[in-house]
């Protein structure tokens, strides 16, 4: 069972698609969210409504209706969670400040690495001005 929540484009809202695959069948559910969820509103999802959607989704076209083995609903948001950490969420506005503070980042450092050549310089040209004037005996 798979969750994933993205930023839909074309209808700009995000969007949970939930896949599961069973018997070798791959099974979809969409459930849209609008504004970008917080993590406590895709817990609250993962607890509250993602069975109810496994379940319409697991229903058969003569209208039959199959039992689906929930599992522990703790294990369930655990393995939410992890998938939530391994991408992250984050909004548009988060990544862009975060590219520009690696790039402000860059920028220090190269900054940083010039002055740290510049005064290496000066203090090497003191130091044979300074020979050059002992060695005239000033």
């Amino acid at each position: 069972m798979k969750l994933t929540v993205f930023f839909d484009e074309g209808m700009k809202y995000w969007v949970g698609v939930l896949e599961q695959e069973e018997n070798s069948r791959l099974k979809v559910s969409r459930h849209i969210f609008g504004s970008e969820p917080k993590d406590a509103e895709v817990m609250y999802f993962v607890q509250k409504i993602m069975m109810p959607l496994i379940e319409r989704a697991t229903q058969t076209s003569e209208g039959g209706h199959r039992r689906l083995n929930r599992g522990n609903p703790k294990r369930l948001a655990r393995q939410a969670a992890k998938e939530l950490a391994q991408r992250g969420v984050s909004t548009r506005a988060q990544e862009a400040i975060k590219l520009e503070m690696e790039c402000r980042k860059k920028q220090r450092k190269e900054f940083s690495r010039q002055q740290l050549e510049e005064e290496k310089e000066r203090k090497y040209q003191l130091r044979i001005q300074k020979a050059k004037l002992k060695r005239r005996g000033r």
